[in-house]
């Protein structure tokens, strides 16, 4: 069988799953036996053509914002913790070249692999895993999410990850995946609770997490740049769990989960009597309000990737995205 008789082959059984469920719920009301409700019925999130052809729209709207500076180019195709850190980086980028971006490079995104859950209810969401040709030799993590179907497939999280690192996950007969719900009690640390544990951990340390570089590293990165002679940083971090920045989770084989969830952070930086705060570079300043004087107080939204054990364990970040988003300068 060729590489492309395998495609169509996989797609028409895509195609007929979904047309087979739609069916059986059409066939039930119809006879009177059952109402069958959309938001109760377990379905593929969509079929693996439309979620690649939902990739290719969005690389095309980011490549066009990324090129003008302009948001609105993306903003229909983005929401959540990334739509917050793109709109930010096209802002600053505009205010610094209002003519666009002379240094652009199109976004590129190869061997995706599509992950997609069979789940009830709304929203709808799926995964892939892909090869960028921008930020290193890492795989692209994104999170496509709607709330009807008559939406817009919208990226509400992207992550970077090592190569290698990406877990197998659990998939039944058919090829899908299997969602994990936000108050899952089999895991070392629900969903629901993960960007507050990741906040807590910020601040206090503890065993919740195991030691990397967006975790011990992160911490003695912060704990080092608060000894700098002259210029004191305080360090503020509040979770974000509702909305577009409700926490996703997929199952791992192992019985674990990969689970997606938002964090919110505020860094102020505060000068010695006589001095001033260090100027910032100049997307910075395109962010900021006020004049930077004696502080300045930056805000950034992060996403990140985690892996949760089944049962116990420490959880282990597989890749971390933080952006600025606004400053204040006083």
């Amino acid at each position: 069988m060729t590489r492309e008789s395998s495609r169509r082959r996989l797609r028409r059984r895509d195609r007929n799953a979904l047309i087979a469920a739609s069916l059986t719920a059409m066939s039930l009301t119809a006879s009177g036996c059952v109402v069958v409700h959309g938001e109760r019925v377990e379905l593929p999130a969509t079929t693996r053509a439309e979620a690649a052809k939902a990739l290719t729209a969005f690389t095309q709207a980011y490549n066009k914002a990324d090129e003008a500076f302009d948001s609105s180019l993306d903003a229909p195709y983005v929401t959540g913790a990334l739509s917050d850190i793109d709109a930010a980086r096209l802002k600053a980028g505009h205010a610094n070249s209002p003519a666009g971006n002379a240094g652009h490079t199109p976004l590129k995104l190869t061997d995706p692999k599509f992950t997609i859950p069979k789940k009830a209810g709304w929203p709808r969401w799926f995964v892939v895993d892909a090869k960028g040709n921008k930020g290193g030799d890492f795989r692209w993590l994104l999170v496509f999410t709607r709330y009807g179907l008559n939406e817009r497939w919208q990226v509400s999280y992207l992550t970077l990850a090592v190569p290698g690192t990406v877990p197998a996950f659990k998939t039944d007969g058919d090829g899908w995946a299997e969602a994990v719900p936000a108050d899952s009690a089999r895991l070392a640390v629900r969903p629901e609770e993960l960007s507050r544990k990741y906040v807590t951990y910020l601040k206090d340390g503890g065993e919740t997490f195991a030691d990397g570089r967006n975790t011990s590293g992160l911490r003695a990165d912060r704990a080092k740049a608060a000894k700098r002679p002259g210029l004191v940083r305080q360090f503020i971090d509040e979770p974000l769990t509702h909305g577009d920045y409700a926490p996703l989770a997929l199952r791992t084989a192992d019985g674990g989960a990969l689970v997606f969830f938002t964090t919110h952070h505020y860094e102020k930086q505060t000068a010695a009597a006589g001095t001033s705060v260090p100027v910032p570079n100049k997307d910075v300043l395109a962010l900021t309000k006020g004049e930077v004087k004696q502080s300045l107080t930056l805000e950034s939204i992060a996403n990140e990737s985690a892996l949760v054990p089944a049962g116990s364990g420490p959880v282990r970040l597989l890749g971390r995205v933080q952006g600025l988003t606004s400053a204040q300068g006083g």
